[in-house]
């Protein structure tokens, strides 16, 4: 159903003036562990944006397992996107310094592990042009057989921004907000008017899901060129949410941490994560987490690589909530929700809510959301909201010149408020 999809949004975008917009998705269940990020050498770095600046020797790094016993024709395909994520007016020549259609080469075979499974590596090529982009990933060089997409971000630093977070104007229910406010400095920009010429998005966590488009600047100061953005209406404020739970699933032959049981059969390992309560009233607990990220790491084969030696593991996660609900699991590790895996199934006999997803050996963030009729999620009800959680927050700033023909990314700050460290 999934490729179906798809294919008719393939065929579709010259039809719809390229009005659709382009996500982080996988379209078939046997590809797994998708990541994008910046090249280094830092085991962290997974936990990066994938972001890079215009020029810079560094570029962006893209790996994924296919579950499967030998390898298959997977190319790589850069689409250049408008600041809504929609298909941008540049042609591939106008952008792309090569021919726009890169075979992936780079792939290893899992060593010893129940299921087996491809491990897929490849360097994003650079580009031209700043603002956004999506990378597909498509099987046998048929564009109509694509398997995943993945958006990432090229920054041209022609517009300083400041970004800082401050008590939230709004009175009601301030105990549970953050408000960013931000400055942006566009005096090597020829802007004419800000309002159009100017976007500036503000994202929560590295989900998209969790954005806000700042509509027009509170502030203009026309002689130093520079934008403020300090809403008074809520504008720029945020739900400050909770912490992660998180499961650790970095040993098979002992419970990790939040690892209630663990099961290692001839062929696959199962596992169960201790039962999770709704905790919106409980006082707030400070701890690390990894705002909903995830990392692959295996600590049963000490000094090997983690991404061809770690097991795959069918966890299954639990909430003790009334029945009739709508709930799903959040968090990267469920591509926030979107996946069929993350919505929970009541189990009458246990009287709670389970699913179980299959997860490479590592760290899992996770929380749980309910699901209204509009199909909007909303995890406050179930994890609760309070001003003091741990968030990262990235300002965006997109600029389209006067005739233009695409957004250009001139402005990027990061801000992590109650900073600690995983």
């Amino acid at each position: 159903m999934r490729y179906l999809f798809f294919i008719f949004f393939i065929f579709q975008l010259p039809l719809l003036g390229f009005s659709q917009v382009l996500k982080d998705s996988v379209f078939v269940d046997h590809i797994l562990s998708v990541r994008l990020y910046p090249q280094g050498s830092e085991f962290a770095n997974q936990l990066n944006s994938p972001l890079i600046t215009l020029g810079e020797d560094r570029g962006l790094q893209l790996i994924f397992d296919d579950l499967a016993y030998d390898p298959e024709l997977y190319t790589a395909k850069l689409i250049h996107c408008d600041a809504n994520w929609q298909k941008s007016a540049l042609r591939d020549t106008d952008f792309s310094l090569s021919f726009n259609q890169f075979t992936i080469q780079d792939y290893s075979y899992s060593v010893n592990t129940r299921v087996p499974y491809i491990h897929y590596s490849f360097a994003v090529p650079k580009v031209s042009k700043s603002g956004n982009y999506v990378l597909m990933v498509y099987k046998n060089r048929n564009e109509a057989l694509p398997v995943l997409t993945k958006r990432f971000m090229v920054l041209e630093n022609l517009a300083p921004v400041a970004a800082v977070l401050v008590p939230p104007t709004q009175t009601e229910d301030r105990t549970a907000l953050q408000q960013l406010n931000a400055t942006v400095n566009y005096s090597k920009l020829e802007v004419i008017d800000p309002k159009t010429q100017v976007k500036v998005l503000i994202r929560q966590n590295q989900h998209w899901d969790r954005i806000k488009f700042l509509k027009a600047p509170t502030f203009l100061n026309q002689s130093s060129k520079l934008l403020r953005y300090e809403s008074f209406n809520g504008e720029n404020t945020f739900r400050a949410g909770n912490e992660f739970r998180f499961v650790d699933l970095r040993f098979i032959r002992s419970r990790g941490v939040n690892v209630a049981f663990i099961k290692v059969e001839e062929s696959l390992v199962l596992a169960d994560a201790m039962v999770d309560q709704p905790r919106p009233s409980i006082a707030y607990n400070q701890y690390l987490d990894l705002n909903g990220l995830y990392l692959v790491q295996t600590l049963d084969r000490p000094g090997g690589n983690p991404e061809v030696e770690s097991e795959y593991v069918y966890t299954t996660f639990y909430l003790k909530d009334n029945p009739g609900k709508e709930i799903v699991l959040l968090g990267a590790l469920s591509q926030w929700g979107r996946i069929p895996e993350a919505k929970m199934v009541f189990d009458t006999k246990k009287e709670m809510y389970s699913t179980t997803l299959l997860l490479k050996q590592g760290w899992y963030d996770y929380q749980f959301a309910y699901t209204s009729k509009s199909g909007e999620l909303n995890s406050e009800p179930l994890e609760g909201s309070y001003f003091q959680t741990e968030n990262e927050y990235e300002v965006f700033v997109y600029y389209r010149g006067l005739g233009s023909r695409y957004d250009q990314l001139v402005g990027y700050a990061y801000l992590r408020p109650n900073k600690r460290r995983f």
